[in-house]
């Protein structure tokens, strides 16, 4: 699969580490998320290691990797140790990909971790059950939003937010209209994926990515795939507009797309 192509940004293989540990609510869609990623790393020459244990969360560990996805995670998943391994990762340079649940471990603990919740910007508040929704592509100046159809129509879970991550430097990239759903409560400036520098890394965050059919939807994996390459430092915010080539097999049903995306 090779839905981004950035050439001013030539890149050699690089690692990233999927982390979907659950100690709360979780995600029946983790399983099919982890193998999609998977399959977006093998076509994109990023291999990417999934784990569900704490303790590969060290320096000397996470020194392979480039970024790291927390992958619908919830509970008190990392001690403190573990959690300053994280933010010493970032603080190197490398980059933070959050999908969904990662602004909703619902833990005492991780709610208390002031670092991660500056980085995110934004925790859960409430939730939007999944519905066909609409949401507006604020930029296609970010490899996350390059390919995506304005507005992006399709059906999924959000979340309404405790804040705006505006408020603490995030730049928006996809807003949630409100008026495309039942149950917004943050009115006509309602993010639904952002990103940042931050603490000398990256972070990005989509609150697509629920459930398992967003896996196979060929607009969800584009913008995927872009936060990822963001994260990893591989892909910057200014866009190739080549059309590329794809050749997609759903790691849900088996089906392949092939085709040229036009920009």
């Amino acid at each position: 699969l090779n839905l981004w192509r950035n050439d001013s940004n030539p890149s050699g293989p690089y690692k990233v580490l999927i982390f979907s540990k659950t100690l709360g609510f979780r995600h029946a869609s983790i399983a099919t998320g982890i193998a999609a990623i998977q399959s977006l790393g093998a076509g994109n020459n990023f291999p990417a290691d999934a784990t569900e244990d704490s303790t590969v969360f060290t320096d000397t560990n996470l020194a392979q990797y480039k970024a790291v996805i927390f992958l619908n995670p919830s509970g008190n998943i990392l001690d403190t140790s573990q959690q300053g391994a994280l933010q010493r990762f970032i603080e190197l340079g490398k980059g933070f990909v959050g999908i969904h649940n990662a602004t909703a471990l619902l833990d005492p603990a991780m709610d208390a971790w002031i670092w991660y919740n500056n980085m995110l910007g934004a925790k859960y508040q409430s939730e939007i059950g999944t519905q066909p929704l609409c949401l507006q592509v604020l930029t296609t100046l970010h490899p996350s939003t390059a390919l995506l159809p304005n507005p992006w129509c399709y059906t999924e879970e959000a979340y309404n937010f405790n804040q705006n991550p505006k408020t603490l430097g995030a730049i928006a990239l996809l807003n949630l209209d409100e008026t495309s759903v039942l149950g917004g409560t943050m009115g006509s400036d309602h993010p639904f994926s952002w990103y940042k520098s931050y603490d000398g890394g990256r972070m990005w965050y989509t609150s697509g990515g629920a459930n398992s059919a967003e896996y196979s939807d060929i607009n969800f994996l584009s913008h995927l795939l872009g936060g990822i390459k963001y994260a990893a430092g591989v892909a910057s915010s200014t866009t190739d507009t080549t059309s590329p080539s794809i050749s997609l097999t759903s790691p849900l049903n088996g089906a392949t797309v092939s085709g040229t995306i036009t920009v």
